[in-house]
């Protein structure tokens, strides 16, 4: 998954939530007019898109429209507008929010938290969990490269499913360690992290000295996903 999609005609606003995004460890793409927005979308997946209703040359229910042909990618509505009638179209159409403007940043970043949180607990109420060639069966705590099995320690299994569960999002390591701390038997702290994602690697990725399933994101953690 390629981050968090921006589709907002104002550059202002846009920059204000894509630095925010950012500080939250997101990665951004920016789209100032339905042209763009269609041309990546119909390339890319995302976690979640930010739509601005009104854009220069179209507007944000059309994009829902593609949106929605595509996948069920969660999606918030930017709008000047609180008629009643728009807001119910656009949750309609399949929209999970509708944020008016003006509004605070905090309470978006808020409300994507909370959608993309649910977003993960319905794919993982599902048996699997695909990152590339690499499958999670979570029902039976097993996991797959091209449909071989890989054994992994129960460490290991939880240190992947911690980071599969935030797939393109930046962990840091104290993050991974509140992640993982629970498993019965082991301990790890921040100097043993390294080992762990060491041993990883070398069973997951096809090479594990140009990892592109666990990516170190420097100075600032791990990423799994684009």
């Amino acid at each position: 998954m390629n981050g968090i999609l921006i589709v907002e005609d104002d550059k202002t606003i846009a920059m204000g939530i894509e630095y925010s995004l950012k500080q939250e460890g997101f990665e951004t793409h920016i789209c100032h007019n339905a042209n763009d927005a269609i041309d990546i979308i119909e390339r890319t997946d995302f976690l979640l898109i930010i739509l601005d209703v009104s854009l220069p040359d179209g507007n944000g229910f059309d994009l829902c429209k593609i949106i929605r042909e595509k996948g069920d990618t969660p999606v918030i509505f930017l709008t000047a507008c609180d008629d009643e009638v728009n807001i119910v179209m656009g949750l309609d159409m399949g929209a999970d929010d509708y944020i008016i403007k003006p509004f605070r940043v905090r309470e978006l970043i808020s409300r994507i938290k909370s959608i993309l949180r649910r977003s993960n607990k319905k794919a993982n109420s599902g048996e699997f969990i695909n990152i590339g060639d690499i499958s999670i069966n979570t029902a039976a705590a097993k996991v797959y490269k091209k449909d071989k099995d890989i054994l992994l320690t129960a460490l290991e299994y939880k240190l992947l499913l911690t980071l599969a569960n935030s797939e393109g999002k930046i962990l840091s390591r104290n993050q991974i360690l509140e992640g993982i701390w629970d498993v019965a038997g082991d301990f790890v702290n921040d100097n043993t992290l390294t080992v762990y994602i060491k041993r990883l690697r070398e069973k997951i990725e096809d090479d594990p000295h140009n990892p592109q399933i666990i990516k170190t994101i420097r100075g600032l953690g791990y990423k799994v996903g684009e």
